[in-house]
Formats: structure tokens, C-alpha cells, sequence
């Protein structure tokens, strides 16, 4: 009886180490998390734009002739009244020399007529002549004095045709390329002016905003008119082509009458200090606007996901399973995005290692380092 007995304990014992044993649950996974806040945010928006001189001068001519001179170079800097140009004066000469001939005949003519006069006067008086004879003289020398204003006013357009075969600087600036050299014949009718000149010591730059950007900007500034609106408006920057910043800041002064129909945006102008001359017309770059947000929630990019044109978060839920929620982006500060909604403050998301993270998924939520909230 014994063996038998002993031989079912090793039978039921060996049945018992032959049974495996059930796998401990997998404990969730730790994942950093940051909570929601909202604050008085700035963010910047960037646009296309033109720079223009605040003075732009075609320099034409207003008299026909050769090109006798040429005093500048091109890109060098001229006061206003500072000869540029010499036309051929020869000819504008001899016009004022023949205007004044003219003149000078006219003048003797009234010389002529008030002699007549004064002799028909005492005869007429005696009536050795008839009055007729008196008049008809009177009568030409009233014509004599308009000849004279005549001539005159011929003498003074001479005179400043003669004037303008010296063509002056008309502002302080840059001369531009010169398009004719010396000798060639120029015209008021050419097509090409003879250059430009740019008063660069202060620029205006010119962008655009679409019709949406520009009901935001104007929403964002006190005032009860356009006008109050500019007075309120903070200053902009300017980014070069190179992506550096102008070190000037500049002004927004002025915003067109109406939208361009072709394109449905507003030109603005912004004027900047430029008494280095390191900006000239024609440069490009990008107007930096910056727009306050009042109690925006802040969100980092890192937490976000991008599925089907929409922007995704990871909330943490009750019994810490993640729920994931559409958020509503309205700009960006630094490495976060300003959110309109999709989550409130105080809410706790996932801020990295969600890339195959599931709906409904426990985790083990850990304080992310403070650093990956801030700006």
C-alpha cells in the first residue's frame, strides 16, 4: 500500500510542475506628459514686399538736341539743383537771340506808333486833319504794345528752352543706369528716360495681405477708423533676401483704398529710415508683422500630429487612456503652436512617443521636462 500511495504523491506532483504558469500582466507604458496653459502669446507673419525710394524721378528731357555732357556716374549720390546733363545749347541760343531782335523791333515800332500820335494830336486839335487819321494811329499803337507782349513772351520761352539744355538733379538721390551716353540725340518723346533718380533716405515698402489677413489685422488694434488703426499699429521689421534682419525698424503709414480685383489683396506701406543708403528701389524682401494673442493655449509642436490635413494631440482621459483630439491651430510662437480649441487648460497630453500610440491605450503618465512647454 505504501508504494501505491507513494507513487500517486510523485504522479500528482509531477502534474503540478508540468502545468505552465500564467504571464504577468505588461505594466503600461511611461510616457511624458506637459498640461495645457494659456497666456498672452506674439506671433510674427511674413509677406512678400517691394522697396521703393520715397522719391522716384525719371529724369527726362524737355528740349530736343545732341547730349554734350554727361557730369555723374552711374550710383553716384546728387543734391538737388546739381547739373546731370548738357544738351547742345547752340541752337536754343540763336532762338533767343532771334526773340530778342524781335522784341527789340517791337519796342521801336511802339517808339513809332506814340510819335505819329503825338504828331496828329495838336493837328487834329487845329483841325488840319481829320480825327480819322488820329485814331487809325492810336489803333497802331495798340497793336505795336501786343507785339511787343508778344515778343516778350516769345524772348522768355527761349529763355527757358535755353534753361533746359542743362538738365538738373530735381531731389537729393541715387542716380540710376544711364541709358544714353555721350552724343547721342535725345527727346522728350523718347521711350527711356535718360535715368532715374531715387531719394533713398528714407524707403517705403510695399506688401500685401489677403482679404481674411487683413480683417485679422485690423482686429487687432483699437480704433474707430483706418486712421486710428495706424496710429495704434506696432512697429515692423524687414527681412532681407538673405533672411537677415534690417536693423531700422518701420512704421505702417498707409493701407490702399481698396482690394486689388484681380488678386482679392490690400496693399500696405511701411516707411523705413535708411540714412545709410543700404536699402535701394528695387530691392525685395519679407515685412514681419506681429500679432498679439490674448489667453491663447499653448501647445508644442512635438505633440502634435498631422493626419488628413488636421492636427492631432494625445489627452490623457480617465483611468489615464489617451484619447486623441483635433486642435484648431490659429499661429505659432517658437517650437508651439497657439491653439483656438480642440483642448482647454489644465488638460495633460502626450508630448512624444505617440507614434503608435491607439486610441483608448493606458499609460503611465510622467511630468515632461519644463523646458518642452516654453517658447
Amino acid at each position: 500500500m505504501k508504494s501505491i500511495y507513494f507513487a500517486l504523491i510523485a504522479i500528482s506532483l509531477y502534474g503540478c510542475a508540468s502545468k505552465p504558469q500564467a504571464p504577468a500582466a505588461t505594466p503600461p507604458p511611461s510616457l511624458p506628459v506637459v498640461s495645457i496653459v494659456a497666456g498672452n502669446q506674439t506671433t510674427y507673419q511674413e509677406y512678400p514686399a517691394s522697396v521703393e525710394g520715397a522719391v522716384n524721378v525719371e529724369v527726362r528731357p524737355q528740349v530736343s538736341g545732341s547730349l554734350d555732357k554727361v557730369f555723374i556716374d552711374e550710383g553716384a549720390f546728387v543734391k538737388a539743383g546739381e547739373p546731370l546733363f548738357k544738351i547742345n545749347d547752340q541752337p536754343y541760343r540763336a532762338q533767343l537771340n532771334n526773340a530778342l531782335a524781335a522784341q527789340h523791333s517791337a519796342e521801336g515800332a511802339v517808339l513809332n506808333a506814340q510819335l505819329e500820335i503825338d504828331k496828329l494830336t495838336p493837328l487834329v486839335q487845329n483841325k488840319v486833319v481829320s480825327d480819322y487819321q488820329l485814331k487809325t494811329a492810336r489803333a497802331t499803337y495798340q497793336i505795336a504794345k501786343a507785339n511787343v507782349e508778344q515778343a516778350k513772351a516769345n524772348v522768355a520761352t527761349a529763355q527757358i528752352n535755353l534753361g533746359y539744355t542743362t538738365i538738373k538733379a530735381p531731389v537729393n538721390g541715387y542716380i540710376g543706369r544711364l541709358l544714353k551716353k555721350q552724343g547721342s540725340l535725345v527727346a522728350p518723346t523718347d521711350v527711356e528716360a535718360l535715368t532715374q533718380l531715387s531719394d533713398v533716405h528714407n524707403v517705403h515698402v510695399y506688401f500685401s495681405l489677403s482679404e481674411q489677413d487683413f480683417i485679422n489685422f485690423k482686429e487687432q488694434y483699437p480704433g474707430g477708423t483706418l486712421g486710428d488703426k495706424l496710429k495704434h499699429l506696432p512697429s515692423v521689421s524687414l527681412l532681407l533676401t538673405d533672411n537677415s534682419e534690417y536693423s531700422q525698424q518701420g512704421k505702417i503709414d498707409m493701407i490702399d483704398g481698396q482690394f486689388d480685383k484681380n488678386t482679392g489683396a490690400i496693399t500696405l506701406r511701411a516707411s523705413f529710415p535708411n540714412a545709410q543708403g543700404l536699402l535701394r528701389s528695387g530691392n525685395t524682401g519679407k515685412v514681419r508683422l506681429s500679432l498679439q494673442h490674448n489667453n491663447a493655449l499653448v501647445v508644442p509642436q512635438s505633440a502634435t500630429m498631422e493626419m488628413q490635413d488636421k492636427v492631432f494631440v494625445f489627452a490623457v482621459a480617465d483611468s489615464n487612456k489617451v484619447k486623441k483630439l483635433p486642435i484648431t491651430i490659429i499661429g505659432k510662437s517658437g517650437t508651439n503652436y497657439l491653439v483656438k480649441d480642440g483642448v482647454k487648460p489644465g488638460d495633460q497630453i502626450v508630448v512624444s512617443g505617440f507614434d503608435h500610440l491607439q486610441e483608448g491605450t493606458v499609460i503611465h503618465p510622467e511630468p515632461a521636462p519644463a523646458k518642452v512647454a516654453k517658447n
